[in-house]
């Protein structure tokens, strides 16, 4: 044991589950510079700034990989209590960054606002925190601007709700077309390689290869 080569962790990273969708707000953060970002906050803005200060680290960016209710709830509250800007998501949701009071108020949700990133992302940008660089997928379907977020040095990606553990993003809300998201997971996500894991948008996470070998939804099965 002695001889094996130690390896520090290039990042740290939590999952705070926000709100009564328990979606999976995601604090990653560079090890090297304790710079960080925080991914989908979806609401419950108190907690997720707990995590931050249990955590240790600077926020220094919002990242959203796409426009629901459930993932950009809490974004303009943080945006302006940490006064950081946000990345993200692809253009194509616009229409819903612009409709979060309607949205919040179909499920009961107060206290939300209308608003615009600080940048649209695209396909093949990248974006980065600390010394973390993480490249950009557009991977419509669940909702039009969905983007993933792909760090290869790692081998591992944030995807948001295009992809879950065993299962797949919704498809029947606005915006949302099935044959269009299992394109985007098999020409985008799977060509990633089996070694990858991920995080997701709600739920625990997985690897392309567990899922390209039992996600019903991609072996056939359903």
């Amino acid at each position: 044991m002695a001889n094996e080569t130690e390896t520090k962790a290039k990042a740290g990273a939590i999952i705070v589950p926000v709100t009564l969708f328990e979606q999976n707000c995601t604090l990653i953060w560079c090890e090297a510079t304790k710079k960080a970002v925080v991914i989908d906050p979806g609401g419950d803005v108190a907690k997720i700034q707990a995590a931050i200060k249990q955590a240790n680290v600077t926020v220094e960016k919002i990242w959203l990989t796409h426009g629901h209710i459930d993932h950009v709830g809490g974004a303009a509250e943080l945006r302006d209590a940490l006064k950081v800007p946000i990345e993200g998501p692809h253009l194509a949701d616009k229409f819903l960054l612009d409709n979060v009071v309607t949205s919040g108020a179909r499920f009961g949700i107060t206290g939300v606002r209308d608003f615009a990133p600080d940048r649209w992302l695209e396909e093949g940008e990248q974006v980065s925190i600390g010394e973390l660089t993480f490249d950009i997928l557009h991977c419509p379907g669940h909702s039009p601007g969905s983007v993933v977020f792909f760090n290869k040095d790692m081998r591992f990606a944030h995807v948001g709700d295009v992809l879950f553990n065993g299962s797949v993003g919704r498809s029947d809300i606005p915006g949302g077309d099935h044959a269009t998201l299992i394109k985007s997971i098999t020409d985008k996500l799977l060509p990633l390689g089996d070694d990858v894991g991920f995080i997701c948008g709600h739920g625990p996470g997985s690897s392309i290869g567990q899922e390209r070998m039992t996600n019903p939804f991609l072996t056939g099965a359903m």
